[in-house]
C-alpha cells in the first residue's frame, strides 16, 4: 500500500496544470479583493462637543460612519427616512459606543418640505454643526418623481442635499472650523448635466440618471469650497468605492440571470460597509485636510 506522501506526489504530479491554475486564480482573488478594500482611515482625532448630522445614517456606510462619530464622543444626529430602522441603528450605536448622545431625526430627501422641516428643527434646536455628511442617495431606480416633481435620483442625491447644505450654512460658519462631506461617485467621470432636461422626461435611462446626479455633486462641492473660502467651512467630496448595501437594491431585479450571477460572485471581492465608510470618516475628521476644500477623494 502506497503511504500518504506518495499518494500525495502522484496526485500534484498528475494534476499539476489544475492545482496551479487554481492556485493562481486564488491569489489573484485575495489580491483584488485587498486593493478593493482600500485604505483606512488611522486618525485619532476626538470629537467630544462635536455635532455631527449624517444623512442616511440607519444603514450602510451611513450607518457605520455614526458609529465611528460616536465612538470619537460626538453628538450624532442621524437625520434618515426609515423611522423605525434609524431608531433600531441609533440604540445599536449606543450600546457598541456608550455614547448615548444619539439623536434621531426625519428626513426625506424627496421631499423639500420634509429638508426644510429637518433644517428649521437644527436652526432652532442645535448649538453648533460642526460636521455635515450628505451620505444618503439612490442608485439607478425607475422612472420616478421626488414630492416636488423631479427626477428622483437627481432630487435625492443633489437636490435634496443641496438645500439642506445651504439651509444649515449660517449654522457651520457659526461653528468654524467645520466640514461638508459630500458622497458622490467615480460615476461622475461620464456624467453630464442635461441643462435642457434636467429630470430626463423625453428618454430616461437610469444610468445616465445617477451620472448626472453625482456629476451635480462634484459641481457643488467646487462650487461651494470657492463661495465659502475664507469662511472657516470646508467642503470635501468622495468615491466610497464598489460596495455591498441597499443602494443596488433598485438594479439587480431587472437584470439578466447572467448579470445577477456575475454579480453575485463580485459581492465576494467587494468593499463591505465599514471598508466603504472609511473614506467618508477619513474627509470628515483627518487633521491634515483641515486647510484643504473642493477636492474629490477615493
Amino acid at each position: 500500500m502506497q503511504n500518504y506522501a506518495e499518494v500525495l506526489k502522484d496526485f500534484i504530479e498528475r494534476h499539476a496544470t489544475g492545482l496551479t491554475v487554481g492556485a493562481v486564480t486564488g491569489i489573484g482573488i485575495l489580491g483584488l479583493r485587498r486593493w478593493m478594500a482600500g485604505g483606512v482611515c488611522r486618525s485619532k482625532a476626538r470629537l467630544d462637543g462635536k455635532t455631527v448630522l449624517i444623512t442616511g445614517a440607519n444603514a450602510g456606510i451611513g450607518k457605520v460612519t455614526a458609529m465611528d462619530m460616536a465612538q470619537r464622543g460626538a453628538r450624532v444626529i442621524m437625520a434618515c427616512r426609515d423611522i423605525p430602522k434609524a431608531y433600531s441603528a441609533a440604540d445599536e450605536i449606543r450600546v457598541k459606543t456608550g455614547n448615548s448622545n444619539i439623536l434621531v431625526k426625519k428626513l426625506d430627501l424627496a421631499s423639500l418640505k420634509s429638508v426644510r422641516e429637518l433644517a428649521k428643527y437644527v436652526q432652532e434646536n442645535e448649538k453648533r454643526l460642526d460636521i455635515l455628511i450628505n451620505n444618503a442617495g439612490i442608485m439607478m431606480c425607475p422612472k420616478w418623481k421626488t414630492e416636488d416633481g423631479f427626477e428622483m435620483q437627481f432630487g435625492v442625491n443633489h437636490l435634496g442635499h443641496f438645500l439642506l447644505t445651504n439651509s444649515l450654512l449660517d449654522l457651520l460658519k457659526k461653528s468654524a472650523p467645520s466640514r461638508v462631506v459630500v458622497v458622490a461617485s467615480v460615476a461622475h467621470v461620464t456624467g453630464q448635466i442635461h441643462f435642457d432636461d434636467i429630470n430626463l422626461d423625453r428618454n430616461y435611462d437610469n444610468l445616465v440618471s445617477y451620472r448626472q446626479s453625482k456629476l451635480a455633486n462634484i459641481l457643488f462641492t467646487r462650487e461651494l469650497a470657492a463661495r465659502l473660502q475664507g469662511s472657516g467651512v470646508t467642503v470635501y467630496s468622495l468615491h466610497p468605492g464598489l460596495i455591498r448595501t441597499e443602494l443596488g437594491r433598485h438594479l439587480f431585479p431587472h437584470w439578466a440571470w447572467w448579470k445577477r450571477t456575475l454579480a453575485s460572485v463580485l459581492m465576494m471581492i467587494v468593499k463591505s460597509p465599514w471598508e466603504g465608510a472609511q473614506t467618508s470618516i477619513y474627509c470628515a475628521v483627518e487633521e491634515s485636510l483641515a486647510n484643504e476644500s473642493g477636492l474629490y477623494y477615493r
